[in-house]
């Protein structure tokens, strides 16, 4: 810091600025791809109205950055290159994903980007065993170190996978919930201002069509599946939207991925832009039909029967809540009628069995805020804000006929 005409002149986000607050504690939050992104912002917004407290954002590389700066400048956020954050050091480094991590400098706190850990990891150990996603030493150590200060994990079950994929982790590991959980969970009594907000009808049905990314993910059957909604489900009684993995927009383009799913169900779908918070029309959805991505899991919680288009029970970790609701809800099936396939779904739905699946999402819940909070300030060095954290609401939604809705202050795909 230097003084400049007898004013302070520092450096803050990267470049030469006049700073009307020096000496912030400098937090970086690092996001790999769109989805991180999404996911993070529920963890900054902790910090964001601490005027002790500066945020700056990074892209940090990755094959699905598309998209992920985007997203940021749409914040308003100040994006640091690549190539300067890991020249510098900060107070407190908030990620999602783990590439590049090992680059940067400063107290690492790292947290799950979908929920709990659903698949498994795409190589096995030096067991021959595949470990939980995320919780296997590809994700946490270099070189021998444990790179994060601080792993922030959903659920008490998530230690025993730790002990098992990455046991010297253990010592940074600690519960504090899960962030979407929390959110739909608070939105849920208003589900009618959401689909009010969609466009929908008392009397009609949202068809929530849900898939995560990858060669086992429902987006391989789209031509299977779509078809089927657009010529069997009436149109007057039945609106349908796609979720599409951010991902999947990543790597082919969000254009692609639009024309491929307007193409196949012929018009008769909504495709949600992957800049969109999905939340709210899970919150929103009569039917879900999804397969093993963390979207599909978060629907155990809202009451709307799910139907399953595809699993590959040998990618998903057996000891998952998603390998529970893979055991729990049925299979879409190829030579059934669907309407008929849905009232069958309604009709075996048992709240009580899928509560039991929402409660592996988190064994925090309403108190992922409060525990984030702690831990945050914690690793900054700061005492905590006299006062409970406040959590924004989830932002309505776009009408499902309008125009793509501006990327919200609240998001979070997983």
């Amino acid at each position: 810091m230097t003084l400049v005409h007898g004013e302070q002149h520092t450096t803050v986000g990267g470049g030469r600025r006049w700073a009307t607050l020096p000496g912030c504690k400098e937090v970086l939050v690092v996001a790999q791809t769109a989805v991180y992104a999404q996911r993070l912002h529920d963890i900054y917004t902790l910090l964001g109205a601490d005027l002790r407290i500066h945020v700056t954002f990074t892209v940090a590389p990755h094959a699905f950055n598309g998209g992920a700066e985007t997203h940021i400048r749409l914040l308003g956020g100040t994006v640091l290159p690549w190539e300067e954050a890991v020249r510098r050091e900060f107070d407190l480094v908030l990620a999602a994903g783990s590439q590049g991590l090992e680059q940067l400098h400063g107290p690492l706190v790292r947290l799950p980007h979908g929920a709990r850990h659903i698949k498994l990891s795409r190589t096995p150990g030096p067991g021959g065993e595949r470990t939980a996603s995320g919780l296997g030493p590809e994700y946490v150590v270099w070189k021998g170190r444990v790179v994060p200060e601080s792993y922030a994990l959903a659920h008490q079950d998530d230690l025993a996978e730790l002990a098992r994929g990455c046991p010297e982790a253990l010592p940074v590991a600690e519960v504090v919930g899960d962030a979407c959980y929390d959110r739909i969970a608070a939105a849920l009594p208003a589900r009618e201002r959401h689909r009010a907000a969609l466009g929908l009808r008392p009397d009609e049905k949202l068809v929530l069509v849900c898939s995560t990314w990858g060669s086992g993910s429902l987006f391989t059957r789209l031509d299977a599946v779509l078809p089927r909604l657009a010529a069997e489900l009436p149109r007057h009684g039945y609106r349908t939207a796609l979720l599409v993995h951010p991902n999947v927009a990543a790597a082919h383009s969000p254009w692609q991925v639009r024309s491929w799913a307007m193409a196949t169900a012929r018009g008769a779908v909504t495709v949600i832009p992957p800049e969109a918070d999905w939340r709210p029309l899970l919150v929103a959805a009569d039917f879900i039909i999804g397969d093993h991505g963390s979207v599909t899991l978060y629907g155990a919680m809202t009451g709307a029967p799910i139907l399953l288009a595809q699993y590959p029970y040998r990618d998903v970790n057996p000891r998952s809540p998603g390998a529970l609701l893979a055991r729990t809800a049925p299979a879409l099936d190829p030579t059934h009628p669907l309407t008929g396939q849905l009232a069958y779904a309604a009709a075996q739905y048992r709240p009580e069995e899928y509560a039991a699946i929402a409660d592996g999402i988190t064994s925090e819940p309403g108190r992922f805020d409060r525990n984030m909070r702690r831990l945050l300030y914690r690793v900054v060095g700061l005492g905590q804000p006299a006062h409970e954290p406040e959590p924004p609401a989830l932002p309505l939604p776009a009408p499902l006929d309008g125009p793509p809705a501006p990327v919200p202050l609240a998001s979070g795909r997983a």
